[in-house]
């Protein structure tokens, strides 16, 4: 069983209210938690804090616009087209193209959640001890809100406490102090957050991946070239992988459970539970309506993202992980075996006339998609996103655990770091091969050599899209496309593999912007997919202070490239 300590903002305010009232009806009466209305002090209410700490990142990484669209959305994997007869928001389309502003609802999600997490933290700060697990835990939360600030935004402000004075307006920090105090920060709690394995909770070993993630960005961050940060990238997972005590899960599918509290792989989970912390909701963002009943799932998706072809096609035929991950083709009705389990995919097909590109009567994802928004994407057009396990009934994804950093993880930072550094190559290529023996059933098929991951990428990247309108129209006389390929991307075969392990597990924004092409810009901005097309511009890497920030603090100074920046 799950074990969630998390707590709920709305039970701590109803404690508050109810405590003497059945006895005194002139007691004044609270809406909000306040240092004026509670005592901080109290060991209950601190309890709470902390709990809500953890409540607020589970929100920043599920709450809608959240983490992982943030880090998905804007990728060459995953994108919520416009679906055309269906209807999606613009603010998918500005992802995918990488045109957005100032008032994106992603960013605004990221930074109020962030903020939000990092004042309860400071507030318990402000009166724990100084030493033990539970400062150790406020602390590591705090700084891995800050991590996630410092890759998305850069310079933001950085708030250590919550004692201030009426009236006080953050400023930003540098990018080097936030990174600074990140690193500060997790070297001097790794002792007392331990090395004991409570499932939702930090230990050492998820520290030292949080610092395993800035220094392998470093030079990402900082526009410098110093192997130096790789060296402690390297000794932080080594670290991991030699005394954690992980190992990788015999079944790949045992990190997207619902309840992933039994894989030996995961260091640090978010945990969800679909009556306290439901949250998850890609069975409805992904799937067609019709398309539930292939998994036994009684709700009703919205039919919304897909898989970007380009990106369906780089799989090797071999590679279990793409229908492991992915619905593409025709899709059939689930039933159960004589144990009354639900099984999907494993009865009839499905009847589905809307869209019918095949002519066939049948719901059938197509690899193809028209376009982002111009005309947009049919509705049985492109593969869905199932990686997250669909639980049968009214479930769905809703209480899925996320494994937010993974052995797999620690093994490919050490095998790109290795590959960067020029030690060890084959090691490198070993520890890649291992991870992906689980998804092969030939041994030979999974394995990758030091020229693989050096060489470049499968990836065919360019411009595709398709501005013919009709659901079983693909002109060729429509077909938007600029043929760019991956030879010229450096370590391509380890950014492919990246992808394949990684993909939906807040990796790829970060990858596609560390790894680069032979002409300097990274593939981020430098490579064209889909409908997204290729640029120059660099200020894509980090995204613009949230106008509602700036609007509320006139203290903020707004991110070079973007508008209203000095």
């Amino acid at each position: 069983m799950k074990l969630i300590k998390y707590s709920i903002y709305s039970l701590v305010v109803g404690t508050l209210m109810l405590v003497g009232s059945c006895t005194n009806l002139d007691e004044t009466v609270y809406d909000q938690l306040t240092d004026e209305t509670i005592d901080v002090n109290d060991p209950e209410i601190v309890g709470y804090m902390m709990g809500e700490v953890f409540a607020q990142f589970r929100f920043l990484y599920w709450g809608w616009n959240g983490y992982f669209d943030v880090m998905e959305e804007c990728s060459d994997t995953y994108m919520t087209p416009k679906r055309i007869g269906v209807g999606w928001g613009d603010l998918y389309i500005n992802m995918h193209k990488h045109s957005w502003n100032a008032s994106q609802g992603h960013i605004e999600a990221l930074w109020h959640y962030a903020y939000v997490g990092i004042g309860y933290a400071n507030t318990t700060l402000d009166v724990l001890p100084e030493t033990g697990s539970d400062q150790a835990q406020m602390r590591f939360m705090r700084a891995l809100n800050y991590y996630v600030l410092l890759d998305a935004f850069r310079s933001v402000p950085l708030e250590t406490t919550q004692d201030v004075e009426a009236g006080y307006l953050p400023e930003q920090a540098t990018p080097q102090d936030i990174f600074n105090f990140c690193v500060a920060e997790l070297d001097a709690i790794k002792d007392d957050l331990g090395t004991d394995k409570t499932f939702g909770y930090p230990n050492r070993y998820a520290a030292c991946m949080v610092l395993a993630k800035l220094y392998l960005n470093y030079n990402t961050y900082f526009g410098t070239s110093d192997d130096t940060y790789y060296q402690k990238a390297l000794a932080e997972v080594e670290e991991i992988i030699t005394e954690g005590g992980y190992s990788l899960a015999a079944d790949y599918l045992d990190n997207f459970k619902q309840d992933i509290s039994s894989s030996p792989e995961v260091i640090f989970a978010l945990p969800l539970d679909k009556k306290n912390a439901s949250h998850n909701y890609l069975v409805n963002k992904c799937l067609v309506g019709a398309g539930a009943a292939a998994y036994g799932y009684n709700g009703s998706p919205w039919n919304g993202s897909c898989a970007v072809p380009q990106f369906i096609e780089s799989y090797d035929d071999a590679d279990n992980r793409l229908g492991y991950t992915w619905a593409g083709g025709v899709q059939y009705m689930a039933t159960e075996d004589s144990n009354g389990n639900t099984v999907p995919q494993s009865g009839d097909p499905i009847a589905f006339s809307s869209d019918d590109w095949a002519g066939e009567g049948l719901l059938n994802y197509s690899v193809k998609v028209h376009s982002i928004d111009n005309p947009g994407a049919y509705q049985q057009e492109g593969y869905r996103f199932v990686k997250s396990e669909i639980v049968a009934g009214d479930d769905g994804t809703y209480a899925n655990d996320v494994a937010f950093f993974r052995l797999a993880d620690a093994m490919f930072i050490k095998a790109e770091c290795l590959l960067r550094l020029g030690q060890d190559e084959q090691t490198a290529a070993d520890l890649i091969t291992e991870i992906r023996n689980r998804s092969f059933d030939s041994a030979a098929k999974a394995v990758r050599t030091v020229a693989d991951l050096k060489g470049g990428s499968a990836y065919d990247y360019g411009h595709r899209e398709y501005t013919s309108e009709g659901y079983a129209n693909y002109d060729p006389a429509s077909y938007v496309v600029t043929n760019e390929g991956g030879d010229d991307i450096e370590l391509g075969g380890l950014l492919d593999d990246l992808a394949w392990e990684f993909v939906g597990e807040h990796h790829r924004r970060q990858d596609l912007i560390r790894f680069k092409m032979a002409d300097g810009r990274n593939v981020f901005n430098g490579k064209s997919w889909f409908c997204k097309d290729a640029t120059t511009e660099t200020h894509w890497d980090y995204f613009p202070i949230p106008k509602a920030a700036i609007d509320a603090n006139i203290s903020l100074v707004q991110n070079d490239g973007y508008s209203g920046a000095n």
